[in-house]
């Protein structure tokens, strides 16, 4: 074989191998612990979870695939993170805003669980360290009332300034109280919107009542609030509300009279019944 020769079978040699290279297909399969976010609004900002979810497949996970008393990743894969956009407490421990690794140390009847500045420990646990660490409480755990196949993290009782954020796998949970002070922002912007050329008296008066402040002034509010929008029986419903608490109940009886009429002239058989109730309640 000449040197020509040679050279052309090189060539061919070394385009077919990157010809090989080029068609090559990744194999297309589920990952077996998927990541999920979770996305909750919570007061005036946001938590955010982002975690990887393993699934018990038919094993025993905590006391075996998960030890008791030994710090977990609280998931699979990389570290779960969690993020507040706005200061909060963690069962009564105060948290800055941020984003933060979750460790957890499981044990046979409570769970610490331990938020972290490390985000990039991962399955590393024994190079946990606690002087990265940002808070850690222990909450007691209680038992599911249903197999819960894959980790679950999850919020519930979601309320203006508190929500229940619980992880969750196998039969076993564990609660964790998230609070948030926004009483102090929320008042500033009510001060803010009354001082302005249209002032948001609906949702200032509802503000007032629903967190027990001055129903005097939630009264006045709620008064002008369906002045501007007479047709709004929702508004009207809430009127009603701040009468009955005042001790009004004629003025209450009245308003909740109104909102059926508006009501049913709406179809809305809900805010109808509604009505009917408070009138109930409040003979």
């Amino acid at each position: 074989m000449n040197k020509q020769n040679v050279f052309r079978t090189a060539v061919l040699i070394a385009f077919g191998m990157f010809s090989s290279m080029g068609f090559a297909q990744k194999i297309l399969a589920p990952a077996p612990s998927p990541l999920q976010t979770v996305n909750q609004k919570f007061g005036l900002g946001e938590i955010t979870v982002e975690y990887s979810r393993p699934a018990a497949r038919g094993r025993v996970v905590f006391g075996e695939v998960v030890p008791f008393d030994k710090i977990w990743r609280t998931g699979a894969n990389n570290t779960t993170k969690i993020t507040f956009t706005d200061d909060v407490t963690l069962e009564g421990i105060a948290v800055k805003a941020g984003t933060y690794g979750i460790y957890t140390i499981p044990h046979k009847t409570s769970w610490e669980i331990m938020l972290t500045s490390d985000l990039e420990l991962g399955g590393n646990v024994n190079d946990y360290k606690i002087d990265k660490e940002v808070a850690r409480i222990k909450v007691i755990t209680e038992k599911t009332g249903r197999k819960i196949e894959s980790f679950t993290i999850e919020f519930d009782n979601v309320l203006p300034t508190s929500a229940m954020m619980t992880l969750a796998w196998e039969n076993t949970s564990a609660p964790i109280k998230i609070t948030t002070d926004i009483d102090a922002r929320v008042m500033r912007s009510i001060e803010e919107s009354m001082k302005s050329p249209k002032p948001e008296y609906f949702r200032a008066a509802t503000y007032y009542f629903e967190n027990g402040k001055d129903l005097k002034k939630a009264l006045d509010w709620a008064t002008k609030a369906t002045n501007e929008n007479p047709k709004a029986y929702y508004m009207m419903l809430l009127k009603a509300k701040i009468e009955y608490a005042l001790g009004d109940k004629k003025a209450g009886n009245a308003s909740a009279e109104k909102v059926i009429s508006l009501a049913k002239e709406a179809k809305s058989d809900d805010y109808v019944r509604m009505a009917t109730e408070l009138m109930a309640a409040n003979k």
